[in-house]
């Protein structure tokens, strides 16, 4: 039986990209090494823990999917995973490896527990998954990509959105399908978005910083109280792109009650609030 030994929470941004492509000296550079710092923290956390799988919970930006039709939930059961043009070219990494079967199990258990899913036999993934993986999962020297993917985008760009406690709903239910998977294979759930970014409007590069750990805190202590919130309250306290939490929120819903945060880490940059936070499972 397949077990969930983990789960991170982390910022997806373009900047983030940017830095990575940039060069180690400038990761290291004491401008970013508050972010990238961490993120070499998680890369050793997860050599250790040595998952066979990562299931990815993101949003997709509208490189896969568009606005004629933006799916609520859209779950990849690929082999693989190319990495999408964002209008600069595609980034120079491979596409990323999947497990189709695993993913066609979780997108039968998931339709079973009522979840209408898009099922995606091609996907191109954007900055959703590949601006953190690379910092925690890619070794240039060592063959590319380590840990097979299978990802799972929410609808966090078109109105309606499904609402927090329903994303935490999909945690539970991701959860449920890989503990039924017969093979044994460890698991690490990685939700990425967020935290306080505001890209439109007079509001334009606001970061909530008290907000931003209050988050991270209430996810560690109390993720449920999280499921109550509205998204007219997430974007009053964080912005509008800020609603990507739910992928946080979906991602805590698939670890036990018990999960506690070990690598914790925050940065408030420019008009980005940076969060990191990685959940150990007890054995």
């Amino acid at each position: 039986m397949a077990r969930v030994v983990g789960g991170i929470g982390a910022s997806h941004a373009p900047s983030m990209e940017h830095i990575y492509d940039a060069g180690e000296e400038v990761r290291e550079s004491e401008e970013w090494q508050p972010l990238f710092g961490p993120f070499k923290d998680v890369a050793t956390w997860l050599e250790e823990l040595r998952p066979d799988r990562l299931v990815v919970i993101y949003n997709d930006h509208m490189d896969q999917f568009y606005l004629d039709a933006y799916p609520t939930f859209a779950l990849g059961v690929a082999a693989e995973y190319p990495v999408a043009d964002e209008g600069f070219g595609a980034r120079p990494f491979p596409p990323l490896p999947g497990d189709a079967k695993l993913g066609w199990h979780v997108a039968r258990s998931l339709v079973a527990d009522e979840f209408d899913i898009t099922i995606c036999q091609e996907l191109e993934v954007d900055h959703g998954v590949i601006s953190p993986l690379p910092m925690v999962d890619f070794s240039e020297g060592e063959g590319g990509w380590k840990i097979p993917i299978v990802p799972l985008a929410v609808n966090v760009i078109l109105h309606p959105l499904p609402s927090p406690l329903r994303c935490w709903k999909l945690g539970q239910a991701l959860r449920r399908a890989i503990l039924s998977y017969e093979e044994d294979l460890r698991v690490v759930v990685v939700g990425t978005g967020g935290l306080s970014h505001q890209l439109t409007g007079p509001k334009f590069g606001r970061v909530t910083p008290e907000w931003d750990q209050e988050f991270m805190r209430l996810l560690a202590e109390d993720p449920e109280s999280l499921t109550r919130y509205t998204y007219e309250e997430l974007i009053k306290l964080g912005g509008t792109e800020s609603v990507e939490v739910v992928n946080w929120l979906a991602m805590r819903g698939a670890l036990p009650r018990d999960a506690r945060p070990l690598v914790q880490a925050y940065y408030a940059h420019r008009i980005m609030g940076y969060g990191l936070q990685t959940f150990e499972v007890a054995a």
